[in-house]
């Protein structure tokens, strides 16, 4: 097998590991142990990209339950017993906002009585905009970009998510009279419950006034809107969150072990940071790969918008490694993979990209110039004219990223 086929079949093994059905499967014994009162019902409400999966799995434990699932673009197909809502990812939409308006009335009209199943993957976060009392929807937008451009990591982007809405930071809690159980498969490196879709079942990660400095420390507190500045700017709520049963079903350390169950070594380091920065580290690691080894990566990078190109952190990782190994080559053959375990990296079509020693000299021939491609972060184009981009389509499930770098 090629230095490329394997680095993508461990990949997939890692993808497999994430699989949502299995994860809520594993979780059921737990929720199952306090069932709704007498004349009681189950609330089943998912929301991510695994929402369908998770809720389909979920139903088949609770014959008759009522489900609502939130979800992206291609992962919304219809589900039986369940309300299968499209809304939009990275960037929160209308559709998104008639979803959090749903959820919102699911949970107000539950009783003590009932029981609520909440389902929570990646994404989450940017399905559900409920704009904070004084905002609109325009303005979670607007911050949304200024967060998605500002070289935060994803703690960072929910802290601030947290502080401008109804739902977010233990919101669910709040909205509901009955007991929360929540199955959660985690999309973030550490598993923080406070960061995954921006922690709906849990306490927040910090206060209005933290996420307001750490507005002012990226950069964007003055480009923000003025009513999410107002918001910020608000006494927070003292009042302790009703408790909930939070429960991690799966993550993105389970898929690196699988990889790693498949032939692969645990890679010394995580796919973490900026991305010049991660392609560097990986890079030098190049040089002491055996004949036939691989390094299986996970994490979640970030990536610092300053133009207005089509691509994404893992296809802007790869792209960077490739014009490293081109600076200092090695005298083997090898590949890199970097993959968004959701199929999707950024918002086009693309899950990631897959490089090689002669990738430079291909996106050349194809007539584009891949540092200037990166100057604008234009990394989609470039790896598709090196036939160097990996599209998988919607998996189905989002567990952060993974990556292999392999030898021949």
């Amino acid at each position: 097998m090629t230095p490329g086929g394997r680095a993508m079949a461990l990949i997939r093994a890692g993808i497999a590991a994430a699989d949502p059905g299995a994860a809520v499967a594993r979780g059921m014994a737990e929720v199952l142990a306090d069932p709704p009162g007498p004349g009681g019902r189950w609330l089943v409400i998912a929301v991510g990209k695994a929402a369908r999966a998770m809720a389909q799995a979920a139903l088949q434990a609770l014959p008759g339950a009522e489900a609502l699932v939130v979800t992206n673009a291609g992962n919304d197909a219809a589900l039986a017993g369940a309300r299968v809502m499209r809304a939009g990812h990275p960037q929160p939409d209308e559709a998104g906002a008639a979803a959090a308006e749903a959820v919102i009335a699911r949970l107000g009209s539950a009783g003590p009585q009932d029981r609520v199943l909440a389902l929570i993957s990646g994404g989450g976060s940017a399905m559900l905009p409920a704009p904070a009392d004084g905002m609109t929807l325009a303005d979670k937008q607007a911050v949304n970009r200024l967060l998605l451009g500002s070289g935060a990591d994803i703690a960072q982007v929910n802290l601030i998510r947290q502080g401008l809405s109804r739902l977010k930071g233990g919101g669910w809690l709040r909205l509901s009279r009955a007991p929360v159980a929540a199955l959660i498969l985690s999309d973030v490196p550490g598993d923080d419950l406070r960061v995954i879709a921006s922690g709906p079942t849990v306490a927040p990660a910090g206060t209005r006034a933290e996420a307001a400095e750490l507005a002012r420390r990226l950069g964007i507190w003055e480009q923000m809107p003025k009513a999410a500045r107002a918001v910020l700017r608000r006494p927070e709520d003292r009042r302790a969150l009703p408790p909930a049963r939070n429960i991690l079903v799966g993550s993105n350390a389970l898929s690196v072990a699988a990889m790693v169950a498949a032939g692969a070594d645990p890679a010394p380091l995580p796919l973490a940071g900026d991305v010049q920065d991660c392609a560097q580290a990986i890079w030098a690691l190049a040089a002491g790969l055996r004949p036939g080894q691989a390094l299986a990566f996970g994490g979640e990078t970030t990536v610092r918008l300053v133009g207005q190109g089509m691509g994404g952190r893992n296809q802007e990782l790869a792209l960077r490694l490739a014009l490293l190994a081109q600076a200092r080559p090695v005298d083997f053959d090898w590949a890199f993979a970097a993959v968004g375990s959701d199929g999707r990296d950024g918002p086009g079509e693309a899950a990631g990209g897959l490089v090689g020693p002669g990738t430079p000299a291909a996106i050349r021939a194809g007539g584009i110039d891949p540092a200037a491609a990166l100057a604008r972060n234009d990394s989609t184009p470039a790896l598709a004219a090196g036939d160097a981009l990996v599209v998988t389509g919607a998996t189905g499930t989002n567990v952060a990223d993974l990556a292999v770098l392999a030898r021949a």
